[in-house]
């Protein structure tokens, strides 16, 4: 039970930790840990644990006779889900939005592709389902993100690819960011839905390049209105 309660402080500590982090509460040092241990008001070895967790995920870096300096969020670990939540807390500047553009344009039109060839009868049938949740929610209405995200996860997961799949914890966390700024434009929702129905529809049928390019179109439709939110060009299809 012990045990149990010292991983549950060390996983909040974490947290704060990072919340700090993301809102420059430290700058580009951390105080000492003796200083840290009292503003969470924990023990000095839970506070070692949970900067290790850190360190471990590529977040922090302890030099002699600095101290342990906050890293880069580019050398931040991505793979690691965690990593990704705390990454999308922070506020988005554009360099980081085209990174993620960029990165949807690469595995979502594939995994959709995939998905459309390979997934089994009860994947495809999951798909389904949550679209059909998906359709019945406005955005801002509960339960808007969670369907939203359980769809394209789904999706990816159908896709077969390991890799992908490691993945889906990047595209939950896009979707989060972008979904705001995407369906503040008159008619986006629509647009979203009759995209959403055109994929889901093409991997029904086994078209994987329909249901590529009906990937690639949703992507373009974003990249369109995070590119003029940001007043930055975006990536687009070649």
């Amino acid at each position: 039970m012990e045990q149990g309660k010292d991983r549950s402080l060390v996983s909040k500590v974490m947290d704060g930790l990072v919340t700090g982090i993301v809102e420059e509460k430290y700058g580009a040092i951390l105080p000492p840990q003796d200083v840290l241990s009292k503003e969470f008001d924990v023990s000095r070895t839970v506070m070692r644990e949970a900067l290790s967790m850190l360190l471990a995920r590529h977040m922090l870096d302890v030099r002699p006779k600095v101290g342990t300096r906050i890293r880069s969020m580019r050398d931040w670990r991505m793979i690691d889900e965690d990593v990704v939540n705390w990454r999308f807390r922070a506020k988005p500047d554009p360099v980081f939005m085209r990174d993620v553009i960029e990165f949807r344009m690469l595995i979502e039109p594939r995994a959709a592709a995939q998905a459309a060839a390979r997934a089994s009868v009860s994947e495809v049938a999951g798909i389904r389902e949550a679209f059909d949740v998906f359709k019945t929610i406005a955005p801002g209405e509960p339960g808007y993100e969670a369907a939203d995200e359980l769809l394209h996860t789904r999706i990816v997961h159908a896709s077969g690819n390991q890799f992908f799949q490691q993945m889906a914890a990047i595209i939950r966390g896009a979707l989060t960011t972008v979904n705001p700024m995407v369906n503040q434009k008159p008619g986006a929702w629509e647009i979203s839905v009759r995209t959403h129905a055109r994929m889901v529809e093409a991997i029904e049928r086994r078209d994987p390049k329909e249901a590529e390019a009906a990937a690639l179109a949703l992507i373009d439709f974003t990249a369109d209105e995070i590119g003029r939110e940001f007043s930055i060009e975006m990536p687009g299809r070649k």
